[in-house]
């Protein structure tokens, strides 16, 4: 097991390489090029009337947007993850955690408490399955509790695990441990994957469990194949990169988990705020943006702000523009979908004009 300092060295890395670091997918997207929105010349509809609100988690946002997992456990994620929680308190929108592993295994608490800066926001933990899957319910308890979060994440990262030299490589028991949890513990329970997206019959058997929340965590964005393949020697670097894009785009996984009795965030290459029109428009009831806010966080706390704000500034736009007073409207547009999304998702040809 990694001596502590290991592993916040290795937050460190991740933190740098998603700042800074060529770590996106080549020739994958997230295929929001792929839906198209039929404009409505007449909309009969103010800017000032468009209503963002959407209930996720058990509460209420005032935009549905969820500040995504990134970073934790090292010094200069202290201040990132502060400033992050900060601007979704100012804007009400939610704020998730990197991986929590830090201070579940091995006690190192900086960067994971925010709720004195936002005292009124929606704070979701975040552990990995594999980590979940070693310790007790009461252990899960005490880190949401140490955290003050409100609910808990449970990422799904194979990938990026296979991909990293000191990751796990014992994947069983997953779909227990998420049963166990969902059971036992008392807030509400997200299942994310972390860039290699969900697919309908993974949404279905995480339903049966009781999982009434999902996290696409799509292909299209950061791929943290990528990321751990900038972490390895140049001679073991073959096998991440064979596998750096690989994933369902998430427009497609969302277009797939839409149906499922249960409320889907769209996260992975959401970069603006017609993207996130459209993944509501498929059916998310929010979406996640990571890097996009951790490379506006570097550039001060003005920039973040501005890059909210632009962002739901867009959606509003998009919205106005396709005659949709709230999110609840904007899931009944038409839309026009492209032939590899349509592949994907073939549903969606029923969307059509």
């Amino acid at each position: 097991m990694p001596a502590p300092h290991d592993i916040s060295a290795r937050k460190a890395d991740h933190l740098a390489l998603c700042t800074d670091g060529d770590v996106g997918f080549v020739g994958k997207t997230a295929l929001w090029e792929e839906l198209d929105f039929v404009h409505d010349a007449l909309p009969e509809l103010a800017v000032g009337e468009v209503d963002l609100g959407v209930d996720w988690l058990g509460k209420r946002l005032a935009a549905p947007m969820v500040i995504a997992a990134m970073t934790g456990g090292t010094e200069r994620a202290e201040a990132v993850n502060r400033d992050l929680a900060a601007a979704a308190e100012a804007h009400g929108l939610a704020f998730c955690f990197g991986s929590q592993r830090p201070l579940l295994t091995r006690g190192i608490e900086i960067g994971y408490r925010v709720r004195d800066v936002a005292p009124t926001a929606l704070i979701v933990g975040n552990i990995g399955v594999v980590q979940a899957g070693l310790v007790t319910t009461d252990r899960l308890r005490a880190l949401v509790d140490f955290s003050g979060a409100d609910a808990l994440a449970i990422h799904l990262n194979a990938g990026q695990e296979m991909a990293q030299p000191e990751g796990d490589r014992d994947f069983r028991g997953g779909l227990d441990t998420i049963r166990r949890v969902v059971a036992e513990l008392e807030v509400p329970v997200l299942v994310k994957e972390t860039g290699c997206g969900l697919s309908r019959q993974v949404g279905e058997r995480l339903v049966a469990t009781g999982v009434r929340w999902l996290d696409t965590g799509g292909a299209g964005g950061t791929s943290w194949i990528a990321v751990e393949m900038h972490r390895v020697d140049e001679g073991k670097r073959a096998v991440a990169e064979r596998f750096r894009d690989w994933g369902i785009p998430t427009a497609a996984s969302v277009a797939l988990l839409a149906t499922l009795p249960a409320g889907v965030c769209a996260t992975g290459g959401v970069g603006n705020g017609l993207d996130a029109a459209k993944a509501l428009a498929l059916g998310a009831a929010c979406v996640g943006v990571a890097r996009p806010l951790l490379q506006a966080q570097a550039r001060g706390a003005a920039a973040l702000d501005q890059a909210l704000l632009t962002f739901l500034a867009e959606l509003r736009m998009a919205m106005v523009l396709v005659g949709a007073k709230d999110v609840a409207a904007l899931r009944s547009v038409p839309l026009i979908a492209g032939p590899t999304l349509l592949r994907w998702a073939p549903a969606l040809a029923e969307r059509r004009v």
